[in-house]
C-alpha cells in the first residue's frame, strides 16, 4: 500500500505571516489538528499545531492576531512522498512521535497529508493464513510511540559550596 492510496489530497495550509486567529480558523474548518506552512516557493517550511496555538496564545498575553505563525511553527518536519510504502510513513512517525505527515513531492511541495486516523481507516485484521498489507498490529505499535510521555529534562545545577 502506497501512501497515495491512504493520504488527504488538497491538504489546508497557510504561509508563515499567517496570524494564529486566522491559522486557527483554517483548522476549525477543515476539521484538522495541524497545517503545514508553505514558503513563498510552495515548499513545505514548517508544521503548526492546535497544541502550538494554545501555548502560545496562552503564555504570550497577545491577541490572536498579533503573533504570526512562523513565530510558533516547528522547522522539523517530518514528511512522507506520495508513492512512499505505507510502512515508510509510519516510521517516519514514530522516529517524529507525530501523527500527522506533509506528504511531499521529491522538490518540497505539499501534495497531500497522513494522519494516524487516515491509516488507522486502513488497517486489516489477520485474516486466517494471511497476513494483511497493513495489520492493525503495527499501527498500535505505531500509536504506542508517538503517544510515550515526552517529560521536560530538569537541568541539573551546581550548587556553590561556602
Amino acid at each position: 500500500m502506497k501512501v497515495v492510496d491512504v493520504m488527504m489530497g488538497t491538504p489546508y495550509h497557510c504561509r508563515p505571516e499567517t496570524n494564529l486567529g486566522a491559522a486557527t480558523e483554517l483548522m476549525w474548518t477543515g476539521n484538522c489538528g495541524f497545517l503545514p506552512v508553505v514558503g513563498n516557493d510552495g515548499n513545505v517550511i514548517g508544521i503548526v499545531t492546535d497544541r502550538d496555538i494554545c501555548v502560545a496564545l496562552g503564555t504570550r498575553g497577545q491577541p490572536s492576531g498579533e503573533v504570526k505563525v512562523a513565530e510558533v511553527m516547528s522547522s522539523k518536519v517530518y514528511s512522507c512522498k506520495p508513492e512512499d510504502d505505507i510502512h515508510v510513513a509510519l516510521r517516519a512517525m514514530r522516529d517524529g512521535h507525530v501523527r500527522r505527515l506533509p506528504v511531499i513531492t521529491r522538490e518540497g511541495a505539499l501534495v497531500g497529508v497522513i494522519s494516524m486516523d487516515d491509516v488507522l481507516l486502513r488497517a486489516e485484521a489477520p485474516g486466517p493464513g494471511g497476513k494483511p498489507e497493513l495489520s492493525s498490529e503495527e499501527i498500535v505499535k505505531t500509536f504506542r510511540s508517538i503517544n510515550v510521555r515526552q517529560l521536560p529534562q530538569a537541568v541539573a545545577t551546581k550548587r556553590a559550596v561556602a
